[in-house]
């Protein structure tokens, strides 16, 4: 494991995260936010398939709803991820989580961070998974990447994030996850 890796884990661990939105969804969720170990860090995306019902042609971490089999947060992302990239859950190092958000779907979605190491195989879904594709974690970090609008949904306010790299639109609730992750390892010095 790197010194810039074992850094960032430590930072990850130690702070506080964010305060948490209140949540008000029921139905339970997990996504996996992958943290690949290589060369440069990076973070592992989906962009969905396009024939899908819900969300379909966003990018978005490998997860979704809780089984009743499901015991943690952690087995719910580990098991959709498995599902929907073919990530063997035996080689992801999970470090953290961060706290759960609500989607627009109706669901309470609780990310988990989890490392894997380079050179990995994916095999997607492709009923779910239209591509998978990387961004570098430092740009993922930099807080001067995002954008957002602030809107009126349901008579509630929501701040909308966005995040544009290469040629992928990142937005929603994935924005924000990655915003809030952001956020809590603020001033991680290799980052800067």
């Amino acid at each position: 494991m790197s010194d810039i890796l074992q850094h960032f884990i430590q930072r990850f661990q130690l702070q506080l995260p964010p305060p948490a939105y209140d949540t008000h969804q029921l139905r339970k969720a997990a996504v996996l936010v992958p943290i690949i170990n290589g060369k440069h860090l990076t973070l592992l995306l989906t962009k969905r398939s396009f024939a899908l019902r819900k969300h379909p042609g966003q990018v978005a971490f490998p997860g979704g709803a809780t089984d009743d089999t499901d015991l943690l947060p952690e087995t719910t992302a580990l098991r959709e991820a498995y599902e929907e990239v073919g990530l063997n859950p035996g080689y992801v190092e999970i470090i953290g989580q961060l706290p759960a958000m609500d989607s627009v779907s109706g669901f309470q979605v609780t990310p988990v961070v989890g490392v894997l190491p380079a050179g990995l195989s994916f095999s997607k879904n492709h009923h779910e998974v239209e591509r998978l594709f990387e961004i570098p974690l430092d740009y993922a970090l930099n807080s001067d990447n995002y954008h957002s609008i602030d809107i009126i949904r349901r008579g509630k306010p929501l701040r909308i994030y966005f995040l544009y790299y290469a040629d992928n639109l990142i937005w929603g609730l994935t924005a924000a996850i990655l915003q809030r992750l952001a956020t809590q390892v603020k001033g991680f010095i290799p980052f800067n």
